[in-house]
């Protein structure tokens, strides 16, 4: 509660300030009140936004491509799109997959470390299931992988973690390597329970049923490459001889287009009489003169005045001033 000032003191404060002993921000008031955020230092926010956001893009394309390659092998149809990303940490991830699951640990060079490859058991033993002649649409019970299984969940994890240098190579060459494959997440000790990474989660769609899968990136694995993760970056060219090279591919490529150019004299206005009775050496007067210059259009638009005349033996036209403003932007 406010403190409540007596009718002596509201006097000498009202003669305070008239007579200029003190200002007027300098009456007690309430405090500003600072903006707070919360900010944890067992798991500090280690990816910007601008990481996690190419992040995304990588893989929102990785979503297309696996989706095309899980539908050749299964010959079903099945899609795959990327549904979160976030950062957690490792013991959260441990903790949000069920027990046991397809996790697969592979490394990704020049990537440092390992990265994690998660599989629901539901996918799994549905893509099982159509690999080994069923329809996949019958309910799956919780059950421990057989060796036969995680064989064959192997060679389909192997092909999928390989897309994945076709969705990094707009920004990082890579090659995947795996390196085990484990089913219970509780006996995977390659990262510390509170190292940062970054989650992505897939939904797939596969005849009636949806799972998902995950992908595990530790912060350590990235470190190295974090200022590649940057959208200005990827769509960035720092080789001065690729882009001189890339413009002269496009001239070369525009120089064989064949774009219509017209020339026009002048105009005049004659009758369907007098144009029935033209032949062969009648002359027409134009509304323009012979010493004035000429529109020339460019695929039926405006774009140039010239003045006509010859080269050599051939009739031409010299260009005098652009007239097309977005024609001028390109010159």
């Amino acid at each position: 509660m406010a403190e409540v000032l007596s009718q002596s003191e509201i006097d000498s404060l009202l003669s305070a300030l008239s007579s200029g002993e003190i200002a007027t921000d300098q009456l007690p008031g309430e405090e500003e009140k600072h903006k707070i955020k919360l900010y944890d230092f067992r798991s500090p926010q280690k990816f910007s936004k601008d990481h996690l956001r190419t992040l995304e893009l990588i893989h929102d394309n990785y979503g297309r491509i696996i989706s095309s390659y899980l539908s050749a092998q299964l010959r079903s149809n099945v899609k795959i799109k990327i549904e979160s990303i976030q950062q957690i940490t490792y013991e959260e991830f441990v903790h949000s997959i069920p027990n046991p699951t397809v996790l697969t640990i592979f490394k990704m060079p020049p990537l440092s470390g390992s990265i994690l490859f998660e599989t629901n058991p539901q996918f799994a033993f549905q893509v099982i299931d159509i690999l080994l002649g069923g329809m996949g649409n019958r309910k799956f019970k919780a059950k421990e992988f057989s060796d036969i299984d995680k064989n064959i969940l192997k060679s389909v994890n192997a092909g999928l973690i390989a897309n994945l240098k076709l969705a990094w190579e707009d920004v990082l060459e890579v090659e995947p390597e795996i390196e085990a494959l484990e089913t219970n997440p509780a006996l995977n000790q390659t990262l510390a329970p509170n190292e940062p990474v970054a989650l992505i989660t897939f939904s797939v769609e596969m005849g009636n049923s949806s799972t998902f899968i995950n992908i595990c990136i530790p912060y350590l694995s990235i470190e190295k490459v974090l200022d590649k993760l940057v959208v200005q970056y990827w769509f960035r060219e720092n080789d001065e001889d690729i882009v001189n090279e890339s413009r002269n591919k496009l001239k070369e490529r525009l120089n064989i287009v064949n774009v219509p150019m017209t020339g026009m004299l002048g105009s005049t206005n004659i009758t369907v009489n007098e144009f029935l009775q033209l032949s062969e050496g009648d002359v027409i007067t134009l509304d323009n003169l012979s010493d004035s210059p000429v529109k020339v259009f460019v695929e039926g638009q405006l774009c140039y005045t010239g003045m006509p005349g010859t080269i050599g033996k051939n009739r031409g036209i010299e260009i005098l001033d652009i007239i097309d403003k977005d024609v001028q932007n390109y010159e």
